[in-house]
């Protein structure tokens, strides 16, 4: 019977994380603000008790307690959406870490970062001398956002004043096997020129397409489910020394 308590309650316990999380909306790990990882944790724990409690009456009252926590966390956010001042207090504010190459320590205490954060931080950003720093902006997330004196950024087309042409996004067409008939009818397209496409291309049966791309020159990319490839490349372990050892050595 315990088994399946715990099953059924496992099973309900996931609908309610699948349907609130949807409700709540969608942020990447690293996107999220220390507040957004608390709460995550938090809303997962009451979770994993309403799957593995099973003292008696106890279902109901841990449901009510995941729903009330997402019922505040939606309100936490939507306050956060309409008022400043609540979004500066519930997910925090950027604070300037580095002013035209100057380490502002004081804004770095306030804080709690230290120098080894910085310098891995700018690291990570291709900077290795703080010198070429205009701006560094520590972000809520706990990102660092850089902006390199002019002198040290980059060239642009637009700095040489060279005319680009718009590139847009790739549009895929076949996703594991299967055609997106809404992208194809979105482009103007049919599944009778995706065959063509195709064919022109070596490829004769839509079968063996794993994914195809409708890149933004109106070419087609196409990977194959077998690849045939030739000597592919094997990064995961040294290859074996040609040269044999001998006892003469």
């Amino acid at each position: 019977m315990d088994y399946i308590e715990v099953f059924l309650q496992t099973i309900l316990a996931f609908a309610a994380i699948l349907i609130y999380t949807r409700i709540l909306g969608k942020q990447q790990i690293g996107q999220l603000t220390f507040f957004e990882y608390i709460n995550g944790i938090t809303f997962g724990s009451i979770a994993a008790v309403l799957a593995t409690d099973i003292s008696p009456k106890s279902t109901g009252l841990h449901f009510l307690g995941l729903t009330l926590f997402a019922f505040l966390t939606w309100a936490a956010g939507y306050i956060a959406l309409v008022s400043r001042p609540a979004r500066k207090l519930i997910s925090g504010e950027p604070t300037v870490v580095v002013h035209n190459g100057k380490i502002l320590e004081g804004n770095m205490k306030k804080m709690r970062y230290n120098f080894d954060e910085l310098a891995m931080q700018l690291r990570q950003k291709n900077v290795f001398d703080i010198a070429d720093v205009e701006y560094a902006i520590l972000e809520p997330d706990g990102d660092l956002s850089v902006l390199l004196k002019s002198q040290k950024r980059p060239l642009t087309p637009a700095d040489l004043q060279l005319p680009t042409q718009y590139e847009g996004i790739p549009t895929e067409l076949v996703m594991d096997g299967e055609v997106l008939f809404q992208n194809l009818k979105q482009n103007n397209l049919d599944e009778k020129w995706l065959i063509q496409q195709l064919q022109s291309q070596g490829v004769q049966d839509l079968s063996q397409v794993d994914y195809a791309v409708l890149r933004s020159d109106g070419s087609l990319y196409i990977n194959l489910k077998q690849d045939n490839l030739v000597n592919p490349v094997d990064i995961t372990d040294a290859p074996e020394n040609p040269i044999k050892k001998t006892d003469n050595n």
